[in-house]
């Protein structure tokens, strides 16, 4: 995959991972999917992600502690949330903690297209 951005889906809908998949090829991304928080930190592509467009409720870890771990490890990866279970708590903690978007499902692709093209930018990667 060399040069193209991977972007990392987690979520435990697996019609949710498709769609967002099937999305970011559409962009000339790589997708790399994975079905919990867990899954993704035994993945090889923990280090490897220009981006994770995450669930905030998931079996186990959430998105959001999932976002906590990682910067608490050093890894800041661009985050973009996605949630059918809005939290004005749980919004407020991941933005401060520096996602480039959380957005209530169903959503707009357009919108989830400009926060990952600013997400990639930031990285460099775009």
């Amino acid at each position: 995959m060399s040069g193209i951005p991977v972007i990392s889906i987690i979520d435990d809908d697996e019609l949710v991972r498709d769609a967002v998949k099937g999305l970011v090829r559409s962009l000339g991304y790589a997708a790399a999917e994975h079905a919990s928080a867990e899954d993704y930190l035994r993945s090889s592509e923990r280090g490897a992600s220009s981006c994770l467009i995450t669930d905030i409720q998931m079996p186990g870890m959430s998105g959001a502690d999932l976002q906590a771990q990682l910067i608490a490890e050093g890894n800041f990866t661009p985050m973009i949330f996605m949630t059918a279970f809005d939290n004005e708590k749980i919004r407020a903690r991941v933005l401060k903690a520096g996602a480039y978007g959380y957005l209530k499902k169903p959503f707009d692709e357009k919108v989830l297209v400009l926060c990952l093209e600013n997400a990639l930018k930031t990285r460099g990667t775009a």
